[in-house]
């Protein structure tokens, strides 16, 4: 049965981190804002680390990380929640304590040096399978890594990778067989920077910062593969179908923000003598954002439910992907439109939401490659209508 009624303590889990973000984190849009309308940076690394360490003391760190490493372990269900009251501020704040779920794999050796320091914030990693010729179509990944005795030699080029710019080591797969591709022949290396690789952020419309990544004879030692040679592929479909239903989960958060902006907004903006709020028009696109929120927030509940239980989760996760991204762009349009001249402008941050989330109809899966994922498992019976319950 599926049930997401909260105990008392999850309850207290979140209003605590709603409190949170109200208290410590809001504040700081406004200095967001002015540094952005400046052409810097929007906050400075050393702001967000204090914030970090506020959680910290306050018992947050590790969110959905095993307690084994001091984690919470929230689970998924939770871990999607939180996500939702952290998305509701546009200010790039995240928990800290936490480590790409691949990370995990490490033998004891590469803990040591790339888990743990993660964890503890020592250190940065970066994901990298995208290339200018693979974007959706990762199977199409043409970057090699030759063997060199006791050494692997990477040449290649990834692109739109997240946190390329900032990272220390990057998590980066590369063919390895070329027979097999990625049917057995693909090899997810560990590569600090200083064994070469270089990196260029990319300019996009919105504060996603990706970089191109250029590895140019990099030579990396046999110890740093991650899992087994040739096994790449399968870890880098876990890291991209495990983790989805928080692309949606942040989504909601924003969305019920600038809803809440366009109620407050409506009841005070006066036309022809009324409060725009009495105007059908408006109250048409107020109703209809919250019933595509209500409808994506329950997707992607049912789709962390699904990972928490250890079941296939990469259908719902598509389906909340999709139906999240879509609805957060509708309703940002929505809301900028209420707002009129106001919400065009950069006193308010409703065109950054607008700039920022049409991202998510693009990366970790455009809206077309879920729709073709769902049509798929539809039409091979790897899914079945009304299978909510399986």
């Amino acid at each position: 049965m599926v049930d997401f009624s909260l105990s008392d303590e999850e309850r207290q889990i979140r209003d605590t981190v709603r409190t949170f973000i109200t208290r410590e984190v809001m504040p700081l849009e406004q200095e967001v804002l002015r540094n952005e309308r400046a052409g810097a940076p929007a906050i400075d690394p050393s702001v967000l680390r204090e914030v970090r360490d506020k959680a910290r003391r306050a018992g947050f760190w590790g969110i959905n990380t095993p307690e084994e490493y001091g984690g919470m372990n929230l689970g998924a269900v939770m871990t999607a929640i939180l996500v939702m009251e952290t998305g509701r501020s546009f200010v790039p704040f995240s928990f800290g304590g936490s480590a790409d779920n691949i990370l995990y794999g490490c033998d004891d050796e590469q803990k040591k040096r790339y888990l743990i320091p993660t964890l503890e914030g020592e250190r940065r990693s970066c994901f990298a399978i995208t290339e200018p010729g693979a974007g959706s179509d990762a199977r199409n990944i043409r970057t090699r890594a030759v063997r060199d005795g006791g050494d692997w030699v990477i040449n290649g080029e990834k692109t739109f990778i997240t946190g390329g710019a900032e990272a220390d080591f990057v998590m980066v797969f590369a063919v390895t067989d070329p027979g097999r591709g990625a049917d057995g022949g693909v090899t997810c290396f560990l590569v600090d920077r200083d064994m070469g690789w270089k990196s260029e952020p990319i300019p996009t419309m919105g504060q996603w910062g990706p970089a191109s990544l250029v590895f140019d004879d990099v030579r990396v030692p046999a110890a740093n593969v991650l899992g087994e040679v040739d096994q790449g592929f399968p870890l880098a479909m876990r890291w991209i179908g495990q983790g989805r239903y928080i692309i949606p989960a942040h989504a909601i958060g924003a969305a019920e923000r600038m809803l809440q902006m366009a109620v407050d907004y409506a009841k005070i903006r006066h036309s022809m003598g009324h409060p725009i709020a009495d105007y059908q028009a408006i109250q048409w696109q107020i109703a209809d954002s919250q019933v595509e929120i209500e409808s994506a927030k329950w997707l992607t509940l049912y789709a962390a439910w699904r990972v928490q239980q250890g079941r296939d989760a990469r259908h719902a996760s598509s389906i909340a992907k999709l139906q999240g991204a879509v609805m957060a762009n509708q309703v940002a349009d929505r809301v900028l439109q209420i707002h009129g001249g106001l919400g065009y402008t950069k006193e308010l941050p409703i065109e950054r939401w607008y700039r920022e989330l049409r991202l998510l109809r693009i990366f970790e899966g455009t809206d077309e490659i879920q729709r073709r994922t769902i049509a798929r498992n539809l039409l091979k019976g790897h899914a079945r209508l009304g299978g909510i319950g399986e």
